[in-house]
């Protein structure tokens, strides 16, 4: 990757400067309290943050937060980000509670080498999201009027042609920061050189959200388990019964090609866990895919499958996870996830776990995170690269 990373910024010498990183702090935060349910994305970005810290940097840290529609909006505000990261970091983090306004300007002239300051939710202005170029541009000649330099440490949104990510590189010395370096790599070597065997493990919901990445990677992997609720569609397609069970009907016609042309590559469940209806209190059952009751829903994936899935990875060399195997949020539908993710830790090889759903389901379920070679925090980015589409934070590192 032809791209200048922060080992290069700071051997220049940040001392005294300013510089804005470009974060993703994107974290759930509970609907009732407003409290942060995993701080996974704040812990990332912390190397790069200390690295700086200790070089004595003044950093002025800018994230979005959820999908404000260009306007301030209290449920999305990331006062209680800037508490935590503070929390993580060891000393005060400066919040202003705007992004480039009167608060904004007062905080940036008031930081001091070593310190840190977090802007307000960048998708409170609408020049962050907006497709205007001239409207997006404004907003990134302001945002890159706070500092001297610029670090993207925000794999999860390079994906996304957005001020903060595409627009202020062109208007500062740019770098890539120690987080969006390791995701590149990682991913490069997953899409160009991957050790074999080499099994992916997807899920999720919608064959159409992954079709970019299944046809990009089956002329690369060895073996793709598919599970969670795009394997019905799949089933479908090989002209079983699904009851009430999700299906794309436009995708099942795709679907069957996919099998047809890629026959003894492609591994799909044997058995699910099915039930009455879409609740931990439902009545459940694990059911051979020939027999899923026409009046019940598959939430799961069954033990046979489990068992069948972890044979499969257990002959891999590298492994790439993206997507949860059922239901995981509900106790009686999360076995099929923890026990393809348990039989990832054990791989003797190379394991990636791609962001989005399944790094969540990984810290929910309370595995080892340190059991994995990579968990990845970009699930969209994760896939569009491995799709070979151009990503625009990356594009804009690159000039």
């Amino acid at each position: 990757m032809s791209i200048r990373n922060l080992d290069d910024l700071l051997a220049e010498g940040v001392s005294g400067r300013r510089v804005l990183v470009r974060a993703d702090l994107n974290v759930p935060l509970d609907k009732e309290t407003g409290a942060i349910t995993d701080d996974g994305r704040i812990r990332a970005v912390l190397p790069t943050l200390t690295a700086l810290r200790d070089a004595g940097a003044a950093v002025i840290v800018c994230s979005h937060l959820g999908r404000p529609k260009g306007a301030p909006d209290p449920k999305y505000s990331l006062a209680p980000v800037a508490t935590r990261l503070g929390e993580l970091l060891g000393t005060p983090v400066a919040f202003a509670t705007d992004t480039v306004g009167e608060s904004a300007r007062a905080t940036v002239e008031g930081l001091s080498g070593g310190q840190v300051a977090l802007l307000e939710n960048l998708r409170f202005n609408p020049g962050e999201t907006s497709k205007d170029e001239a409207e997006r541009g404004a907003f990134a000649d302001q945002l890159a009027g706070f500092a001297e330099s610029y670090v993207d440490d925000a794999f999860g949104a390079v994906h996304r042609k957005h001020a903060s990510v595409y627009d202020v590189p062109a208007r500062l010395p740019h770098v890539a920061g120690r987080l969006v370096l390791r995701e590149v790599e990682v991913l490069a070597k997953l899409r160009h050189e991957p050790d074999r065997p080499y099994v992916v493990v997807l899920g999720g919901s919608k064959v159409s959200d992954k079709l970019g990445v299944i046809e990009a990677l089956l002329p690369t992997v060895d073996k793709l388990l598919i599970g969670g609720g795009m394997c019905f569609t799949f089933l479908r397609a090989q002209g079983h019964e699904i009851g009430k069970s999700l299906l794309e009907e436009e995708m099942v016609d795709t679907c069957r090609r996919l099998l047809e042309q890629n026959a003894g590559k492609i591994l799909l469940p044997v058995d699910v866990v099915a039930a009455t209806e879409f609740s931990a209190d439902a009545e459940h059952a694990a059911v051979p895919v020939t027999e899923i009751p026409a009046d019940r829903l598959g939430l799961d994936i069954g033990p046979r499958t489990v068992a069948a899935f972890a044979d499969a990875i257990g002959t891999a060399r590298m492994v790439f996870w993206n997507g949860p195997m059922g239901v995981f949020e509900l106790a009686p539908f999360a076995a099929g996830t923890r026990g393809v993710a348990e039989s990832i830790t054990s791989v003797k090889g190379f394991t990636v776990v791609g962001g989005g759903d399944s790094a969540a389901a990984v810290r929910a379920l309370g595995l080892d995170e340190s059991a994995f070679g990579h968990i990845s925090t970009g699930g969209g980015a994760s896939l569009e690269y491995l799709e070979g589409k151009a990503l625009p934070g990356i594009v804009a590192l690159e000039k």
